[in-house]
């Protein structure tokens, strides 16, 4: 029943994720209907939304187990999903059951039908009905593209989170940062504090500029925390040096990591001022994320015999990023897993791979993909020539090597 479903359902709504920008929707009319035909359920919960081009995901889960230990009823929106549709929808780090959501579809199908949705709208919808009628205490809520004309963007949440800005989905965000950022700051709203990650000269001005329109409070975490030492063992300092937390546990890896920490650390430093915890969770929240969440795929270690890491960057900002970590490791022979798909900046995301590597290509079974045919032409002219060999990851013979997975695909 449930497989057959969702089988109907990817068939039946047009997804990001599978068909690209031919499945994005410009406007808030759809996700507004969609509201108006389940009594609006964004408006009965509180919730913390958040954009940015890289770095969303890990703050949204990190948020997410804050609340959780602070003992509150916690709803998570997250997108893509790696293997399971219900990745997307969690409660206290548990996906929604396939039950639930039957009896939403069951319920609102024919209506939804009738206005033609993408997956992404007709995705938030079952959402927020789920952590309404869940009543949930807050929901941490991730933008799918962009923000001022994303699905949840009918929100009106207690504080606003953007991550970073980097060029991405510019075919319709725009080809700047400066325009991309105009698109990303659509999520701050009138008096509501809004967070900003890291500062860059062409997007901070934007957000500036806009938060002041607005009379919305802004916050800069990059210059406000400082963190050092190792993953298992950081130290978390203020804008004066004063020590705040020793002995941190941070189960993330990836030193990209660290800014998503500040980030975090910053907006709930703006949410206890609004929303008072009864003791510090922080260190907690930290400690506890992934087994609090559910988080994968962010320099994620699949095993380590043979030591197998996956990592779902897949545009330039965030591939950067991964390339400098990945540096830091030492191997007999590099083995990367790689694919990609049609709309990113192939070319660049290409000219960041090591030379030393050993590259298999790969094809995911969506629309999007490059076909590993094509992606290993465009690699051999950048002197990458992928292995003829053929290799299952899995094999004995891996062992004692690194397998790096990469080019995951986003949106919604």
């Amino acid at each position: 029943m449930y497989k057959s479903l969702l089988d109907k359902i990817f068939q039946a709504y047009p997804m990001y994720h599978k068909i690209g920008s031919a499945a994005y929707k410009e406007g808030l009319e759809n996700i507004e209907a969609l509201m108006d035909i389940t009594d609006h359920p964004e408006r009965k919960f509180k919730a913390v939304h958040i954009a940015g081009t890289n770095g969303k995901g890990s703050v949204a889960h990190l948020l997410a187990s804050y609340f959780q230990e602070r003992g509150c009823k916690t709803g998570l929106f997250t997108s893509p999903h790696l293997v399971d549709f219900r990745e997307r929808i969690r409660l206290n780090g548990e996906m929604i059951s396939e039950e639930a959501v039957m009896a939403f579809f069951n319920k609102f199908q024919a209506q939804f039908d009738q206005l033609e949705p993408s997956f992404f709208e007709m995705t938030t919808a079952l959402a927020f009905h789920y952590f309404a009628e869940q009543k949930v205490d807050i929901a941490v809520i991730e933008v799918g593209l962009g923000g001022r004309l994303d699905s949840t963007n009918v929100l009106s949440p207690l504080l606003s989170v953007i991550t970073n800005i980097s060029l991405e989905h510019t075919q319709m965000l725009g080809d700047t940062i400066a325009k991309i950022a105009k698109e990303k700051a659509g999520i701050i709203k009138p008096k509501t504090p809004v967070v900003i990650g890291e500062f860059h000269p062409e997007s901070f001005p934007v957000f500036e500029d806009i938060a002041n329109q607005k009379d919305a409070p802004l916050f800069l975490a990059e210059n406000n925390y400082s963190v050092s030492g190792p993953f298992d063992d950081l130290t978390i300092k203020d804008v004066l040096g004063r020590t705040l937390y020793e002995h941190i546990q941070l189960p993330l890896t990836g030193e990209y990591q660290l800014k998503n920490l500040k980030t975090f650390l910053q907006a709930t430093e703006v949410i206890e001022e609004l929303w008072p915890a009864e003791k510090d969770v922080i260190p907690q929240a930290i400690r506890n994320m992934v087994s609090n969440t559910g988080f994968q795929g962010r320099w994620q270690i699949l095993r380590r015999d043979p030591l197998t890491i996956c990592d779902v960057g897949h545009n330039p900002g965030g591939l950067r990023l991964t390339m400098q970590q990945l540096k830091q490791y030492t191997c007999r022979q590099l083995r990367m897993v790689f694919g990609m798909v049609k709309d990113k900046d192939v070319e660049q995301v290409i000219g960041m791979l090591p030379q030393d590597a050993e590259y298999y290509v790969c094809q995911a079974q969506i629309e999007r993909a490059i076909p590993a045919e094509e992606l290993a032409e465009r690699m051999m002219r950048h002197g990458l020539p992928p292995s003829q060999r053929r290799r299952r990851p899995r094999r004995p013979d891996f062992c004692g090597r690194k397998l790096f997975c990469g080019g995951g695909t986003a949106g919604s």
